[in-house]
């Protein structure tokens, strides 16, 4: 018997299954808790740390000169100035600091704030048992259907965040907005593209699914977590042009986007987690055409799903181009990286969902 009709022959352990869609709901219920933490660290955080993009922006608020610093030798004295530490902006036109954070710096928003990651953690922990649970009921990879790879995404796209605030980078700006999105994602998951547990078709029985499709996840992760960055860059940038144009935004607006890093920093995140994770996305496409090449006989086969993920990466490359080219910074560049991504998003959901062809593996 070959490995494939041992591996067909496996009958789906439906114990563990359930078991899997409880934790995925069960993750669901701690995640919307964490939702709610998020909002109160937001909500309830002090007013009183924030408007330091304002005060930047402003001749009144506008920083002092460092103190030059005096040095003797022999007879004479030597004057030399203190060099100046700013953020500066991708175009170069604005020096403003970054936000305290989601809970503008006060023990009170602080709290909810480690409630809130807590209970990510605890979350990601459930969810991620719910994924296993789901391998383990078919003893196989988790990537076999639209349903399995959204559970694993999502699960991915939090151990990203996780990893980033382990490695202490500021990153706890993103919980919100990153736990709405998860949130969406399962939403989607268990209504629209849950598939029973079953086993995979003959032409994924291969080495390669936990190669190429595990690089796929890991990849689409991070270009959300950039993409996440990006969208809020184009927020932060515009609140930082009005105010430096003399104009008045709403108080929610500011009570929110003060808190953010500065637009540079913000911009700065985006290209270096894109950039970071762009020849990982490179090695994705050629795992992919050698398996292509192992199972359907060529290398490239210009399948709808091939199609898209070369698009992708052509819209990436355009964007890091732009980003190392002057003139081509800042908003301009962000516009190509939200592109991109979009080209991401339909090959995630559009291209299985909505085209025939020999990636239709969906399940739906």
């Amino acid at each position: 018997m070959t490995l494939a009709a041992t591996e067909l022959a496996v009958a789906t352990n439906e114990h563990l299954a359930s078991i899997s869609n409880t934790l995925i709901y069960s993750s669901m219920a701690v995640y919307t808790l964490a939702f709610f933490a998020y909002i109160a660290e937001w909500l309830l955080g002090s007013r009183s740390k924030v408007g330091r993009t304002a005060a930047a922006l402003t001749s009144a608020g506008a920083p002092k000169e460092a103190p030059a610093v005096t040095v003797k030798r022999g007879a004479g004295t030597a004057v030399l100035e203190r060099p100046k530490v700013v953020v500066r902006s991708a175009s170069g036109a604005r020096d403003v600091p970054d936000g305290p954070g989601a809970h503008g710096g006060d023990a009170q928003g602080d709290m909810y704030g480690r409630i809130a990651i807590s209970l990510t953690v605890l979350a990601f922990l459930v969810e991620l048992g719910g994924v296993v649970a789901r391998a383990a009921s078919v003893e196989r990879a988790p990537w076999g259907n639209m349903y399995e790879f959204n559970i694993t995404f999502s699960t991915v796209a939090v151990g990203v965040y996780l990893g980033l605030l382990a490695l202490k980078k500021n990153v706890r700006w993103m919980g919100l907005f990153l736990i709405t999105t998860v949130l969406l994602d399962l939403g989607l998951a268990v209504t629209v593209l849950y598939t029973a547990s079953d086993q995979l078709v003959p032409a994924l029985h291969s080495y390669w699914l936990y190669i190429h499709v595990s690089t796929a996840i890991f990849c689409g992760a991070v270009f959300y977590v950039g993409a996440v960055a990006t969208i809020l860059y184009l927020f932060k940038d515009s609140y930082e042009s009005k105010l430096q144009a003399g104009g008045k935004p709403g108080s929610f607006a500011s009570s929110v986007l003060e808190r953010l890093p500065a637009s540079a920093s913000l911009d700065k995140f985006a290209y270096r987690v894109n950039a970071a994770v762009f020849p990982l996305w490179t090695f994705t496409i050629i795992a992919g055409a050698i398996w292509a090449g192992d199972a359907w006989g060529r290398y490239w086969n210009w399948d709808p799903k091939e199609t898209w993920s070369f698009i992708t990466w052509v819209g990436y490359a355009c964007y890091l181009h732009a980003r190392a080219t002057a003139g081509w910074k800042g908003r301009k560049a962000a516009y190509l990286a939200m592109i991109a991504f979009g080209c991401w998003l339909f090959n995630y959901y559009g291209v299985n969902i909505f085209v025939s062809g020999k990636h239709s593996y969906a399940g739906v």
